[in-house]
């Protein structure tokens, strides 16, 4: 069996080392709309590795645990998306409901 470890798809920012503790300028460029959007390429190049992995087992190529593991990470990767889309909801709702 062999476990191949997840590799970020999206590049990090300039200059900033990958395990640099938070608040060291480790921001992303473009903001949170652009680290979203890289959130789900991500999710769905996880997806799309689920399925390439499926694929390779029906066809006799690949193994189970193989197929197993990279349904189990493109999975982790969704309810992370979705947590954070329904957290980006709450406090948008939040902040709108707010009285000025």
């Amino acid at each position: 069996m062999t476990v191949t470890p997840f590799i970020p798809d999206g590049p990090l920012a300039r200059g900033v080392e990958p395990d640099a503790p938070a608040g060291t300028g480790a921001a992303l460029p473009g903001g949170f709309a652009s680290a979203l959007a890289r959130a789900l390429d991500g999710a769905e190049g996880a997806l799309a590795r689920a399925a390439g992995a499926e694929r390779a087992f029906i066809a006799g190529r690949g193994g189970l645990q193989e197929m197993v593991v990279e349904r189990a990470q493109a999975d982790i990767l969704l309810a992370i998306a979705g947590a954070a889309a329904s957290r980006t909801v709450q406090a948008l709702n939040t902040i709108l409901g707010m009285q000025i």
